[in-house]
């Protein structure tokens, strides 16, 4: 099997397991990340009415696969969920490791005021 492909199941098995807990309310909405090679998006997203409420991401951004744009995406979408009337959110970090450009958006976000 290719290593990239077994790298993708993978992260979709722990993704799997995570998912199964966390759930967004309107209350408290969930917070997703994904992250490319090149670029690092979020959303805030209620699973109940099956919307977005807030998303941010690097493309934008000159150099957006690194840790600073990370942290100006987290702000960006602090600011964001602050219009939309979101304060608390649940953090689902869909299967990747709290680590470094992933644990940067999550501290900026924090440091904005979101709280998770």
């Amino acid at each position: 099997m290719n290593k990239n492909k077994l790298k993708v199941i993978r992260r979709s098995r722990r993704k799997a397991g995570l998912r199964k807990k966390l759930f967004g309310t309107p209350e408290r909405p969930r917070l997703t990340v994904f992250r490319s090679q090149k670029y690092i998006y979020a959303q805030i997203i209620d699973d109940v009415a099956g919307k977005t409420l807030a998303a941010a991401n690097s493309v934008s951004m000159d150099n957006g696969s690194n840790v600073a744009a990370a942290e100006t995406v987290g702000k960006q979408l602090a600011e964001k969920a602050r219009v939309a009337g979101v304060s608390a959110v649940q953090f689902d970090r869909a299967g990747y490791q709290y680590h470094g450009r992933v644990k940067a958006l999550a501290d900026a976000a924090r440091k904005e005021g979101l709280q998770f």
